[in-house]
């Protein structure tokens, strides 16, 4: 797909690989929508950025696991845009819980955890897939997590939302063909301010050493890692559908 000129809309990305993302899509002379839930000042500045690279933005405050958040979103991209061409559902949460802590995985995080992760890319694809058909075509793609794939990361309530993932890309491919096509990335261990949060970082850079050791790439995944994934499903790979990519470093090979 050539994106200048397209439309995308990038879910959660004031910052981080939502960030990293939508920067190059308008370094590709894509227009985008901004989504946070939060961070307003880092998605004004985003949008500032983006300007400055010649593209368009609409910053859209919007939380993907509300269905009326979700469609007003794209309304507001095609009033602006008039086309919605690319969709990346980038928006996620968690909680670190020990996974013995069984407990301490309450109702409340699972239902949260699951509503942004997995109905927030049902909601958002949903809206968007009558447009991307009636124009003749679109891509979407899913960041789930090599968590979702080995069954460890922060929670046991993230594991199972970022393995849902993988599973509605297939789900979604097989059911928006032969207009849309629908891939996915998994991340690794991203340096991000996410993963500084996390309650053994106390020494983060310790935490990234060991993880980069672990690694036969010999370094942590940065957001513009999964940017550049995420672009090479967009721009190329057109015979590509039902797919995820891991982008870890070759970690995952180690087990």
């Amino acid at each position: 797909m050539d994106i200048s000129g397209k439309a995308a809309i990038v879910t959660g990305s004031a910052v981080g690989v939502g960030r990293a993302t939508v920067l190059e899509l308008a370094r590709r002379g894509a227009n985008v929508v901004i989504n946070y839930t939060r961070s307003e000042a880092e998605a004004l500045q985003t949008a500032a950025d983006i300007e400055a690279l010649g593209a368009e933005a609409l910053v859209v405050r919007a939380d993907v696991s509300q269905d009326d958040q979700v469609r007003d979103m794209v309304r507001r991209a095609l009033d602006r845009f008039g086309s919605v061409d690319v969709l990346v559902n980038n928006a996620a949460i968690t909680r670190f819980v020990d996974f013995r802590d069984l407990e301490g995985l309450s109702e409340e995080i699972w239902d949260r955890i699951l509503a942004v992760n997995v109905k927030g890319v049902f909601f958002c694809s949903r809206a968007v897939v009558p447009h991307m058909k009636q124009q003749g075509g679109g891509c979407i793609v899913n960041i789930s997590s090599v968590a979702g794939i080995t069954g460890v990361g922060s929670s046991i309530a993230y594991c199972a939302s970022k393995a849902a993932v993988i599973n509605l890309t297939m789900a979604f491919a097989r059911t928006f063909a032969p207009e849309v096509r629908v891939n996915c990335v998994a991340p690794g261990f991203i340096d991000t301010r996410w993963h500084s949060a996390r309650p053994e970082a106390t020494d983060y850079e310790g935490l990234k050493e060991r993880v980069a050791q672990g690694t036969p790439l010999a370094r942590v995944c940065t957001p513009a890692d999964i940017a550049q994934a995420v672009l090479s499903f967009i721009e190329g790979a057109d015979f590509a559908t039902g797919q995820t990519l891991v982008v870890d470093g070759g970690g995952l090979m180690r087990g």
